[in-house]
């Protein structure tokens, strides 16, 4: 016990650890020596007793070539059968075989490398590529109890840290202040739109700052909603307006303006209670409400009116980081523990509705009763069954197909496409969100949004698109009578995004299926590369086609055009704004294509066949995403267990996708978080 660098306990409990060790010593050695003995009896060798699977045995190989050396030349002089310092005799293990079945002992290991703690100070320390070698082998062995872990600073080398306590996005709080005001807040009031982090969305702590133009524009927003939501009285409101205000008082004073004092009082703090429940997804303190209760009664003074002084302290609890942040407190003694009831009310709310939670939620939380699994499922029913459900396709959605800024950007050009303009956008956006979202409203099969019988269209993208039956402004699931629609490949707004402004790129189409659909990661293209018209301008190269296959006999360029070009072919039906065409420049469309695989087609609707063959691939790049985008963070290895734990549950239910809004809301990460400590 000389070098306690090993020892996990508190400082002020070592001299007790130390008592115990001594007084122990004499029933240890006395037990080492009847398992000594049982050994001899029965031929039981520790070393020798277990088989290695496969997999272990080649994990132990490694071992023995890479790890062993290490340990050799920097840990056994003082990890040895004589000199044991913290308690690790690493002489034990002098091969793969007897190292591999340590299992778990590595990891206390490797926590104390991570931690500069091993080799201590005065002695040779780990190199980078011997501490890169240890953690890669560490990482990668397999039959590892995944799902109850969370990457922490200590486990994973490279974990970027916890869940960050974030403010909420954008698209969060116009739908928080929606839900608790019953307001709509205008696109002036909002605050600027957020960066993306982690697997691709705006959900990541660190990527959420928060400057003063957001803090201007929450003081702005605060003001004109608790002003709109509570006017004086009732009088010339319509009816929503009337349901608004009176879902925010909770009660009032026998008569407003002449009630006295002790009924103001009472009706204020009920009203700030209930308002401050909803705005910031738990109970309040009793000195929270104190300090409201403070600007209500000087408000009250200077306005001379209930109504008027009530509406302070609740633009006060709207510019709190109570209701501006997804506040996860942490506590004292750090670790992984589990969120409380209405933390877990939030970020189910925040997965399903991009909002706060309801009453129902909340309630559920006082009691505690969320926690329980069958309750959960039953509550993700029901919240995907609410239309404020449609969050999945705006925000999720969006955001994962690339589409969050559509129609922001580079537009086509107007010479080009005269056609398109804010109210063919805005039909092209509104689709994508109700195809995404619509899928897991519907409990649909998840490969619906790889090919589907149906898109959703108003009168305007129903022109666009040629289609019947559609005569008004209003949402329809619409029965296509052939597959060259459907899902999310042939959606306007997608085949706009991966256009260029006068024409359109199989190149990025192509690369937009690889990487967005299938997961695929596609490198970025070697420097100095000339663009396509300058490379291949010949006048007898006529179409884009013929363009392209010139420049895949360029062998820098051929690796990756000949997995992405055949799939943009596919699509070469489909105009630089997704209108169907059968020609281009006056040749006839060729969408035929082959991939590296061997499988060929000609159009989307035989592509969207070929992709289905590749499904695999796309439900598990779709559930990562969705879990990334869940978690608020970037995935890791221990996070493996829910996507398998996914998938699993989607081939047992035909693919229906509310499925894995269940599993994620069950999953250990979901429920549980690492905090740091304090100490």
């Amino acid at each position: 016990m000389r070098n306690c660098s090993l020892c996990w306990l508190p400082a002020r409990l070592r001299p007790s650890c130390q008592s115990l060790w001594i007084s122990l010593v004499p029933i240890l050695r006395c037990a080492v020596a009847v398992g000594m003995s049982v050994a001899i009896v029965f031929g039981a060798s520790p070393a020798t007793a277990d088989e290695l699977t496969p997999a272990m045995q080649k994990w132990g190989d490694q071992y023995s070539e890479k790890i062993l050396p290490i340990v050799k030349s920097r840990c056994i002089e003082c990890h040895n059968a004589e000199k044991s310092e913290g308690d690790f005799d690493l002489s034990k293990y002098p091969d793969g075989g007897s190292a591999a079945r340590a299992g778990d002992m590595w990891e206390r290991v490797a926590r104390r490398i991570r931690q500069n703690e091993m080799p201590p100070q005065g002695s040779p320390g780990l190199n980078d590529p011997q501490k890169g070698a240890f953690n890669q082998w560490l990482d990668s062995r397999p039959e590892q109890q995944l799902c109850k872990n969370l990457a922490t600073d200590e486990t994973q080398a490279w974990y970027r840290g916890h869940v960050m306590s974030r403010r909420l996005t954008r698209t969060e709080y116009r739908h928080a202040v929606r839900d608790v005001l019953g307001i709509e807040l205008r696109e002036s009031d909002l605050p600027p739109s957020d960066g993306a982090g982690g697997e691709g969305f705006d959900t990541v702590g660190d990527s959420l700052f928060t400057s003063p133009i957001h803090l201007e524009a929450y003081l702005m927003a605060a003001d004109r909603a608790i002003e709109a939501a509570l006017p004086t009285s009732e009088e010339g409101l319509n009816a929503s307006a009337v349901a608004a205000r009176r879902r925010l008082l909770a009660v009032l004073p026998k008569s407003i303006d002449s009630g006295s004092a002790l009924e103001e009082e009472a009706a204020a703090k009920e009203n700030l209670q209930t308002f401050g429940k909803r705005a910031w997804r738990r109970p309040m303190a009793g000195d929270e409400l104190e300090r409201l209760m403070v600007i209500f009664h000087k408000a009250r003074q200077r306005h001379g009116e209930f109504i008027a002084a009530l509406r302070e302290p609740m633009k006060a609890m709207l510019v709190s980081p109570h209701f501006l942040f997804v506040v996860e407190s942490e506590p004292a003694a750090g670790g992984v523990q589990r969120i409380s009831p209405h933390q877990l009310a939030t970020r189910l709310s925040l997965l399903v509705w991009s909002s706060v939670p309801d009453d129902e939620l909340l309630e559920l939380a006082d009691r505690g009763e969320i926690y329980d699994d069958n309750v959960l499922r039953a509550q993700v029913r029901r919240m995907l069954a609410d239309p404020k459900s449609r969050a999945l396709g705006e925000n999720f959605g969006l955001q994962w197909l690339g589409l969050k800024e559509f129609g922001n950007g580079p537009q086509p050009d107007a010479a080009v496409f005269p056609e398109y303009n804010a109210q063919l956008v805005a039909a092209m956006r509104e689709e994508a969100i109700r195809t995404v979202a619509g899928v897991f409203q519907n409990d649909a099969p998840l490969t619906q949004l790889v090919d589907a019988d149906y898109v959703y269209a108003n009168a305007e993208l129903a022109k666009f698109y040629g289609l019947k039956n559609v005569e008004d402004a209003t949402w329809k699931q619409v029965k296509l009578e052939n597959k060259t629609r459907g899902g999310v490949l042939t959606m306007a707004s997608v085949l706009t995004t991966t256009s260029y402004p006068r024409r359109t790129s199989p190149v990025l189409r192509g690369r937009w299926v690889l990487e967005e659909v299938l997961g695929s990661r596609v490198p970025p293209p070697p420097p100095n590369v000339p663009a396509l018209e300058e490379e291949h301008g010949d006048e007898k190269l006529t179409t884009l086609r013929q363009r392209l296959e010139a420049h895949r006999k360029n062998p820098e360029c051929a690796s990756c055009h000949n997995r992405m070009d055949p799939l943009g072919f596919g699509l070469e039906n489909f105009d630089g704004i997704g209108r169907w065409r059968d020609s281009d420049n006056g040749q006839p469309i060729d969408s035929a294509g082959q991939l590296p695989s061997g499988d060929s087609f000609s159009g989307p609707a035989e592509l969207k066949t070929v992709l289905l063959k590749r499904s695999e691939e796309f439900q598990k790049h779709f559930v990562r995403k969705l879990l990334g985008f869940a978690l608020g963070r970037e995935l890791n290895k221990f996070d493996s267990c829910v996507v398998d734990q996914c998938l699993k549950r989607l081939k047992e239910t035909d693919l229906r996708a509310a499925v894995l809004i269940e599993e994620i809301a069950l999953s250990y990460p979901f429920q549980y978080r690492y905090f740091k400590s304090d100490k």
